[in-house]
């Protein structure tokens, strides 16, 4: 008898569907996969022996093909356990099974039979779904995740044991049609305990207005300051003030952190935007992605959040100029031989760096020990076309003593809701324009919604022209500005608003003049 069952193999964030077909036929008991599986792939005719026989059924003393197919795609992890199993039984006539009907099938079998979780979850049903698959069978502890789409039938399942029995209990169309789920908001207080409060920083006010300016526009940031002045401390705090996200924002960054495996057990829609902080020894596929596994890079799992890189400096140089494709695109497109990955990497960037090698340059009654040489060689390793994409440039001081003991800032809840009312106006506007924030504003549209009166154009003029600012800081101060009127509820951008602006962007173009704290 000839059994066939649907199940994925996850490549990319879409991945492939992939037909598992069992063939019984009387001859020596041994099992062949074939259809190019990868190591763990192959592994599984020892575990699916083992699990259907601790399960209490029985595996056929028969010659057993598993062929899956498309045969040209290279299948690897253990999600194929529970369908190769099923499909086995299927074939031998232990369970109910009608070969027409498509069900796919997830889970990685112990040798006990319990069914254990496995990465994409969440794009294998969207993937079913978008093949005219409508029922599901998942591990239990990804069942919240399977059902984060609010469609198809999906059962979660504990044991092989489990999956029988519910195959044996009630038909397919019979299971529990999985319900819809929105993105609900996070937790301001949960986001505060896992992230901290901006209440916490004394005496840094311009530094935690360029946050805000930074996080209601997306604008990419750069905080440079001797050590201790607090960019790290700051830094880490930007997710408290960042707006929740969408609907279909929090399906596509569910989707990648499930195939990334960095999901978790038993979780669903991810709704906090993420906040990745890699190290500075991260490889190009730990940064970028790809690899043996072709698994998603630390800019795809800051997609919707923020990518922090803390003494961005000390990145090796080809990793921070790899970064220049996806802040442009906001996409990730690694080739291999014969086939290509795309993986989403709309990301915010926040550097942090030190002015200067020993971080004493512009510290009070510090000695910087660093050659102009120096300063500029470290610099340099950033890279003048990286830096032009960066729009708010934020120099940060060591705080003194009488703002440690100053009372308490303003805390993280009261620029969120700023921060907040400044998206969903943005969001009004671009409604239907391809965009949402003004960061992400094309040159050509930037006259239409940052338009400036005589006096701003003259101001705007003459800032470039003393700066020596390229036309991209051009079309970035007018987007920085645009975000700061949308902060200050103003419909018109004003002098005012340039000007700020203009200090945001001014550091880092020509010569350098980070020493001016």
């Amino acid at each position: 008898m000839l059994a066939r069952v649907a199940c994925h193999a996850p490549i990319g964030v879409d991945g492939v569907l992939v037909t598992a077909e069992v063939d019984i036929r009387r001859g020596m008991p041994v099992v062949d996969i074939v259809g190019l599986p990868g190591g763990a792939v192959r592994e599984a005719r020892d575990r699916i022996r083992v699990a259907i026989r601790n399960s209490g059924l029985s595996f056929p003393d028969d010659r057993i093909l598993i062929n899956l197919s498309p045969a040209a795609v290279r299948k690897t992890g253990a999600s194929f356990d529970l369908p190769l199993a099923l499909a086995v039984l299927a074939a031998s006539s232990q369970i109910p099974w009608d070969d027409q009907a498509e069900i796919m099938v997830l889970g990685e079998l112990t040798l006990r039979g319990d069914v254990r979780p496995v990465h994409g979850a969440l794009a294998a049903v969207a993937t079913g779904l978008e093949r005219g698959i409508d029922r599901f069978v998942v591990p239990r502890a990804n069942l919240a995740e399977a059902c984060a789409l609010g469609r198809g039938a999906i059962a979660g399942v504990e044991s092989l044991a489990e999956a029988v029995g519910t195959f044996r209990a009630a038909r397919p169309d019979d299971w529990p049609r999985a319900e819809p789920r929105g993105a609900a908001a996070p937790d301001a207080a949960a986001a505060g305990a896992r992230y901290g409060d901006f209440a916490d920083l004394r005496g840094q006010d311009r530094l935690k207005r360029a946050l805000e300016i930074a996080a209601a526009g997306r604008h990419h940031a750069l905080l440079f300051g001797p050590p201790g002045s607090g960019k790290t401390m700051a830094a880490r705090r930007m997710p408290g003030i960042l707006p929740p996200l969408t609907g279909r924002q929090a399906l596509e960054v569910t989707r990648v952190h499930s195939v990334a495996g960095v999901l978790g057990a038993g979780a669903s829609l991810i709704t906090q935007p993420p906040f990745r902080m890699p190290h500075h020894s991260a490889s190009m596929e730990g940064l970028i992605g790809g690899g043996r596994m072709q698994r998603p890079g630390e800019v795809s799992l800051a997609h919707g959040g923020v990518l922090f890189l803390d003494e961005t400096p000390e990145f090796r140089a080809a990793l921070l100029q790899a970064l220049r494709e996806p802040l442009e695109s906001g996409e990730v497109t690694v080739v291999r031989a014969g086939y290509s990955v795309r993986y989403p990497a709309g990301f915010q960037l926040v550097c942090a760096a030190n002015p200067c090698p020993c971080g004493n340059l512009g510290r009070d009654a510090g000695v910087c020990l660093c050659s102009p040489a120096d300063v500029h060689r470290y610099w340099r390793r950033l890279g003048g076309a990286l830096l032009d994409r960066i729009d708010v440039r934020a120099p940060v001081s060591p705080p003194r003593p009488a703002d440690l003991q100053a009372p308490a800032a303003e805390g993280s809840a009261r620029i969120a809701a700023r921060v907040a009312e400044a998206v969903e106006r943005q969001r009004r506007r671009y409604r239907g324009k391809g965009w949402e924030r003004n960061a992400g504003l094309p040159a050509g549209a930037v006259e239409v919604h940052c338009s400036l009166d005589a006096a701003g154009r003259a101001a705007l003029r003459d800032a470039v022209d003393k700066l020596g600012l390229s036309a991209r800081a051009y079309h970035a101060i007018a987007r920085v500005a645009r975000t700061i009127a949308d902060l200050e509820r103003s419909d018109d951008i004003t002098v005012d608003h340039l000007l700020e602006a203009v200090q945001h962007r001014r550091y880092g173009d020509g010569d350098l003049c980070w020493i001016t704290l």
